[in-house]
């Protein structure tokens, strides 16, 4: 399946189905894709143990603050949940970042419309290293094992962020939020926002367990060559 910008099929073309069938289908898909999150993410946390043993010895050695940085995330039905990450911000960020829109409306008005900068005065050193690599990403892995996310899923979204999503935002509440994505192996940071929505939007009408493993396949290639990486 391609995942591009037009979306694959009009509302007008679908057929009736059974709203039954259509349930059970859809009993299953969960089914199946949770198996796989579980399997996934037990085999990630085990593999990547010596990861986070490092990245948690350097970030003590270098950085004041805690090791783990949790951000409250949209998930299914609405719910928010705690969504955990490496720490790759200064504990001062919040009033760099302010000092920066104070001085540049340039950069004002790149974060209103993408919620993010070229270069972002948060992050320190290592985090930028952490963001370029994606390892900054590899507690969520505990997410997903916690039945909060999937291995695979539309980006996860802060509250502040549901009005870009428009009338589509009843779309990203009907499944969990991924680690990875169409979003991902699309571009990452290099899309826009509008692009992020509607390839998420694609994905959550259309994928299946075959495209999860595809996406997967393609972000080992996409992080690997740090393409779009934040």
């Amino acid at each position: 399946m391609a995942f591009d910008f037009e979306p694959q099929v009009s509302v007008s073309a679908l057929e009736p189905t059974s709203p039954l069938r259509t349930h059970r289908k859809l009993d299953v898909k969960r089914v199946l894709k949770r198996g796989f999150d579980i399997l996934f993410s037990t085999l990630a946390l085990i593999a990547l143990s010596p990861v986070f043993a490092v990245v948690t010895l350097m970030l003590r050695l270098r950085e004041p603050g805690p090791v783990f940085f949790s951000h409250e995330r949209v998930g299914i039905d609405g719910r928010t949940f705690r969504c955990h990450k490496f720490r790759t911000m200064r504990e001062d960020g919040d009033r760099r970042l302010q000092w920066v829109f104070a001085i540049d409306p340039i950069a004002r008005e790149q974060w209103d419309a993408e919620q993010k900068l070229d270069r972002d005065p948060r992050v320190h050193s290592l985090g930028d290293l952490l963001r370029r690599t994606s390892i900054d990403e590899l507690p969520q892995f505990w997410n997903v094992f916690k039945g909060d996310m999937s291995i695979v899923g539309p980006r996860p979204i802060t509250m502040a962020e549901a009005e870009k999503y428009g009338h589509h935002f009843a779309d990203y509440c009907s499944v969990k939020p991924g680690i990875t994505g169409a979003w991902q192996v699309g571009g990452r940071s290099d899309t826009s926002y509008a692009q992020r929505v509607v390839l998420d939007v694609d994905y959550i009408r259309n994928a299946s367990l075959v495209d999860d493993i595809q996406i997967v396949y393609k972000t080992v290639g996409v992080v690997l060559a740090q393409r779009g990486a934040c």
